[in-house]
């Protein structure tokens, strides 16, 4: 795990230290409702002790604690309730059902799980999905959790900030267009009261076999695709997190230490990419919490980009 903003909230983490004992986590929780949404994690955390799953440290099968490490979003209020956040229920409900999808299974994205209240910037945010396969085979996935209080849209054209970094030709909005919604984001935001936190999550996994220290490595550099997406990042009142989960499927050839950056570099390309599916697939929301117009609302849904319902699911190289 790496943290460059500067308010997170998170639960477990110092487990993932390279220096500490625990080798293995049964799940990652990514939640709303700031570090009351935390509390998601111990219905998680329940429904593995049931299975027998986590650190041993009795003598029974069933004596076991689950290392299950959380980080939050700050979305208090966004709906019009500022008591409406995820609970130990709630985190069993999601569990549950990440358990029946199986594996290979699309990923919903938009204003979905964590990404429900999330926003970006006067934006309307949510969860968003990206994967490659690299020419080793090595899989590398992102899925993002897009809440910042920085913009996800260059000002001076309309364009989304990770799309210029996504090495594909880029469509600029018809002046007119950006104008206009120029004009509707500036009438949202003075309705709405100013975010006082946000943040961006992600979490970055490869079926390459890595070392906690690598993938602590990874988690850092993944930042840098948040950067390319978002700007201002890593604020003060931000709390930007990455986890990094590796499943050894594949070993790296010891021979080749350098053979890592190759990963690296397509984490952060990925937690990019996710950045702009989370945007891109948000709808519109207008609560009573605030108003927040989505880029696709004002900018339209061009040809190839990703839509409203489920997205591609890690490990399909798209």
């Amino acid at each position: 795990m790496d943290v460059r903003g500067g308010g997170p909230g998170t639960k477990e983490t110092d487990a993932l230290d390279p220096r500490n004992l625990v080798q293995k986590v049964e799940a990652v929780v990514l939640t709303g409702g700031s570090a009351y949404g935390l509390d998601a994690a111990s219905g998680v955390m329940a429904w593995l002790e049931e299975r027998g799953r986590g650190v041993r440290v009795g003598p029974g099968p069933t004596h076991v604690v689950p290392v299950v490490p959380a980080a939050c979003v700050f979305d208090l209020g966004r709906g019009g309730d500022f008591r409406a956040r995820p609970d130990a229920a709630l985190g069993r409900a999601a569990v549950e059902a990440a358990d029946a999808s199986g594996p290979g299974a699309p990923v919903p994205q938009g204003c979905v799980g964590a990404g429900t209240g999330a926003v970006v910037g006067p934006l309307k945010g949510g969860v968003g999905s990206a994967s490659t396969v690299l020419d080793s085979g090595v899989t590398v996935a992102a899925l993002v959790v897009a809440n910042a209080v920085g913009s996800a849209v260059d000002p001076g054209t309309g364009v989304l900030y990770g799309e210029l970094f996504e090495g594909r030709r880029v469509s600029y909005p018809a002046a007119q267009v950006h104008e206009a919604a120029r004009r509707r984001l500036a009438e949202s935001a003075a309705r709405n009261a100013p975010p006082p936190l946000n943040t961006t999550l992600a979490v970055v996994a490869t079926d390459a076999g890595l070392s906690k220290a690598q993938a602590q490595k990874l988690a850092g550099t993944a930042h840098d695709g948040i950067a390319r997406a978002v700007r201002p990042v890593h604020l003060l009142s931000d709390g930007d997190t990455v986890f990094a989960l590796a499943t050894g499927d594949r070993a790296l050839d010891a021979a080749r230490p350098l053979a890592l950056n190759e990963i690296l570099a397509a984490g952060a390309d990925m937690v990019t990419r996710a950045i702009v599916r989370a945007v891109r697939a948000a709808r519109s929301v207008d609560a009573p919490g605030g108003t927040w117009p989505s880029y696709q609302e004002l900018y339209g849904d061009p040809a190839g980009a990703p839509g409203t319902g489920t997205g591609p699911a890690p490990g399909t190289g798209r």
